[in-house]
């Protein structure tokens, strides 16, 4: 039977250690142990590069290796037969392993020693299981398909931003059972994005800024790219490093940035329409490997259908605007007073201010506007 590669992507995460074995020109085996296998596509892995060791002589002087990764739920093990391609040493696949890479570091206290070089990629060949005992694989804690429905049929009826967003968060919060959400717009001339949303967590952080590039946030956005971490990840974590090179100068006050004081799984997740950076959407989480390859791929279908409803809600308001800029906002009902326009209260659990609404959505509407001329 043939096993299709992304029928095993858990086995991917590091939960258990892969390893590699390979082969020097004369014959000589040397098996290692390997720090992640990055799925990239249904027919295709990448391996970390990151010394110039046995392994990677071997693979230089014969491209073909053999990996044995295993399901962390049933115990099951397989044998991925490779053909090395290439390696990447920049772009979003090498941005994504490095993040998830300090993650591992940090967990393991190899920060200092871990560092990637690049990103070697490996067409898959063939798959084998590995015949063994198992445990019966258990059931799935939720339906990150039957959440996704239930929330497109939610924002299709969202008419403005502050519903559009607030649904969001909601959303993951009641479907996805995801409690720690920020959702953050991007405004290209000061190449920053603007928290506009979140749930969670005690104070709002609306208005706080992060400069692309800057953390996990800012990395999954410039380079338009989900970054997802199962563990703690010292050198990633976004509210140290949002704000990091940035002098009180630059940036015109100083919002806090809400988050978890340790935030043991992360998923940041870029809101692109026409490839264009619209913002990003991001989750946290104190458990680890609370967020596996199936709430990534549904976070990406929320954000690509969040773009679409960014664009329609206010491609209205650009169409009817005359001198100035407004977007149309309904007060909060009184049923819900935790959705809050320009002002805040500390025991609100939902926060969204239309005046970043406004600065990060001037850019889309600009660009709209533009394109039309």
């Amino acid at each position: 039977m043939t096993i299709a590669l992304t029928a095993i992507r858990n086995c991917l995460d590091g939960a258990v250690p892969a390893v590699i074995a390979t082969c020097a020109q004369d014959g000589t085996p040397n098996v290692a142990y390997l720090s992640q296998v990055h799925y990239v596509d249904k027919s295709h892995v990448a391996l970390s590069f990151q010394f110039f060791n046995k392994t990677r002589a071997n693979v230089l002087a014969n491209p073909h290796a053999t990996v044995q990764v295993v399901d962390p739920a049933t115990g099951a093990q397989y044998h991925l037969y490779l053909q090395y391609l290439r390696t990447e040493q920049s772009g979003p696949l090498f941005e994504n392993m490095k993040a998830k890479l300090a993650g591992i570091a940090s967990h393991t206290g190899m920060g200092k020693v871990f560092r990637l070089l690049g990103a070697d990629v490996y067409a898959v060949l063939s798959i084998r299981n590995i015949p063994g005992p198992t445990l019966p694989r258990p059931l799935p804690e939720r339906d990150s398909l039957a959440a996704v429905r239930a929330t497109t049929i939610r924002l299709a009826q969202a008419t403005d931003l502050v519903t559009l967003l607030d649904t969001v968060v909601q959303c993951l919060a009641t479907e996805f059972e995801i409690q720690h959400v920020k959702i953050l717009l991007y405004d290209e001339p000061g190449d920053r994005l603007y928290t506009v949303a979140s749930g969670g967590y005690a104070t709002s952080g609306v208005g706080s800024e992060i400069r692309l590039g800057d953390g996990v946030i800012g990395v999954a956005a410039r380079e338009r790219s989900p970054i997802r971490i199962s563990h703690f990840s010292q050198d990633y974590v976004y509210s140290q490093a949002a704000r990091q090179g940035v002098s009180a100068v630059e940036l015109e006050s100083e919002i806090p940035l809400p988050g978890l004081a340790q935030a043991r799984s992360q998923l940041a997740v870029p809101i692109c329409l026409h490839a264009r950076l619209l913002g990003v959407l991001y989750v946290e989480s104190p458990q680890d490997c609370r967020f596996g390859y199936e709430e990534e791929d549904a976070l990406a279908i929320l954000a690509d259908y969040l773009a679409w409803g960014i664009s329609s809600v206010t491609e209205g308001a650009a169409e009817t605007q005359n001198d100035g800029f407004s977007l149309p906002v309904k007060p909060p009902a009184a049923s819900n007073p935790s959705i809050l326009i320009r002002q805040f209260k500390k025991d609100s659990s939902i926060f969204i201010n239309q005046d970043y609404l406004i600065k990060g959505v001037a850019g889309v509407i600009f660009w709209k506007l533009m394109r039309e001329y």
